[in-house]
């Protein structure tokens, strides 16, 4: 696996810092509210926790992101279904897992146990707080 070299890496997390701030911009609270506010139910929980799983961003990145859109009005439950997917289900990463750890164990920790635990800690995050 080749490695991206460190200019290039740190260009991509500044590219991805204004296009975030840009989107921001441009959407309104109200419909990021609409989206993946009060009114969304479990399945916006969950199309958010598969964007989570399929995105590489630097929590550098996440976690400014996820306190942009609870300020526009996101649920407690989204923000913690995108944190905790994004940290700990990898799809980017599967290929590699595969190769290390076998199909089914990689399989296994990525959509079986880690999406479900998150989506578990997304709820009760929405419980407690």
């Amino acid at each position: 696996m080749q490695q991206i070299p460190l200019p290039t890496y740190y260009l991509q997390s500044l590219l991805l810092i204004v296009f975030i701030g840009l989107l921001l911009g441009f959407i309104p609270p109200a419909q990021v509210s609409m989206f993946i506010g009060e009114q969304s139910g479990i399945g916006d929980v969950l199309l958010v926790a598969v964007m989570g799983s399929f995105l590489h961003i630097p929590a550098l990145i996440a976690f400014p992101l996820i306190a942009s859109l609870l300020n526009a009005g996101a649920t407690v439950a989204t923000a913690a279904a995108f944190i905790t997917t994004l940290t700990m289900v990898g799809m980017v990463t599967l290929p590699l897992e595969i190769r290390e750890m076998g199909r089914k164990m990689a399989l296994l920790r990525n959509n079986g146990i880690s999406f479900c635990i998150a989506i578990m800690i997304a709820v009760l995050m929405e419980l407690i707080l």
